[in-house]
């Protein structure tokens, strides 16, 4: 496609050359034209803090000066936009196409349009379930499943140092349904609590990731379990936000002590706001999602432009952060994780 370009810029010289009225015998400068790698990317939307630093990281990434145009498509939580904007990247042969999928279904045929045309494409954060992997060139995003384990382990260590071994009432306001991110994470829940018989999901709702929606959804849940809740496990940091709204708002306290009646906030993400109230105990432990995919991509395209085979299925790096010093390390049942304390100097570096 590259080659393409070049030749049409050399054609498109030769023509403006002619019709300028040089001949062959005359020597002429043609201005340089920089070959710059299109990168179509469709976004999932603008509707959380944590989407809008991916799409400015993959965004200060592919830059002009590093030898990108991209075309970024915002496609305001519809498939059928993302859908349409790859036939439209296919259509202006572009030269990479990176999907960050709204759902992981439904993908199967668009996929197929990329291959015919040539043209790899990238998937990054959520996940694609279509039969043929090899539909898609490489996915990177983070390992959704391992994050609610983090987190589903980190309570668990957290009632055994406190010992508190009754019921525990939680409430799940889950992400934008069937998206990698909510599969991953209510599975983790799910499971534990098949594993934990004192653990209890009493209320199960999609709070799409946003902040509207999860102060609506928790309002609901308060009026149905309003002195029943323990733990609220917030599927994002914008969710967490709304929610802790919402329960302020009927006078009940945020925090760690069950038996006066505190709710515990449990969230993902780790943004700088997320990360602020799980410095003050509001939010008890928050599981980072890396949203700092532009150098990654930059590097796999590069990579692709050398010919190189790229590793079909990576996983970004993340932790998990608390205040509490109770929990040094929490279990996820294949393997340990260190939490990382809460300082004024990660919060400080954290620019999302």
């Amino acid at each position: 496609m590259k080659v393409f370009n070049k030749i049409f810029l050399l054609l498109t010289a030769a023509v403006l050359l002619y019709g300028c009225g040089y001949s062959s015998g005359q020597e002429a400068e043609v201005p340089a034209s920089k070959d710059l790698i299109t990168v179509g990317f469709t976004q999932v939307g603008a509707e959380s803090d944590w989407r809008l630093a991916s799409s400015a990281s993959v965004q200060k990434a592919l830059t002009v000066e590093n030898g990108f145009n991209l075309i970024f498509n915002d496609a305001q939580q519809k498939q059928e936009n993302q859908i349409k904007a790859v036939r439209e990247f296919i259509d202006q042969n572009v030269d990479y196409i990176i999907i960050d999928p709204i759902t992981e279904i439904g993908w199967e045929s668009t996929l197929m349009e990329a291959r015919d045309a040539a043209i790899p494409v990238i998937i990054v954060d959520r996940r694609v379930d279509v039969q043929d992997p090899s539909l898609y060139t490489a996915w990177i995003g983070s390992d959704f499943k391992l994050e609610g384990d983090l987190a589903c382990g980190w309570l668990k260590a957290y009632l055994d140092a406190k010992g508190i071994h009754g019921r525990i009432n939680i409430a799940d306001i889950q992400g934008t349904l069937d998206s990698s991110a909510q599969l991953g994470r209510t599975k983790a829940l799910e499971e534990a609590e098949q594993r934990y018989p004192n653990w209890h999901i009493v209320a199960k709702e999609s709070g799409e990731f946003t902040k509207a929606k999860g102060f609506e959804v928790m309002e609901k849940m308060l009026k149905t379990h309003r002195d029943s809740i323990n733990v609220v496990y917030c599927e994002n940091d914008n969710e967490a936000f709304g929610a802790k709204e919402a329960i302020e708002k009927t006078g009940k306290h945020i925090g760690t002590d069950f038996e006066h009646g505190d709710i515990m906030l449990i969230s993902f993400d780790s943004t700088r706001a997320g990360l602020l109230l799980t410095q003050s105990g509001d939010i008890g432990t928050n599981v980072e999602c890396n949203p700092e995919y532009g150098p990654k991509l930059l590097k796999m395209i590069e990579a692709l432009e050398r010919g190189e085979t790229l590793i079909h299925d990576q996983y970004i790096d993340e932790q998990i952060f608390s205040a509490e010093p109770l929990v040094v390390s929490v279990w996820t049942g294949s393997q340990k994780k260190k939490v990382t304390l809460l300082s004024d100097e990660i919060i400080k570096e954290r620019n999302y």
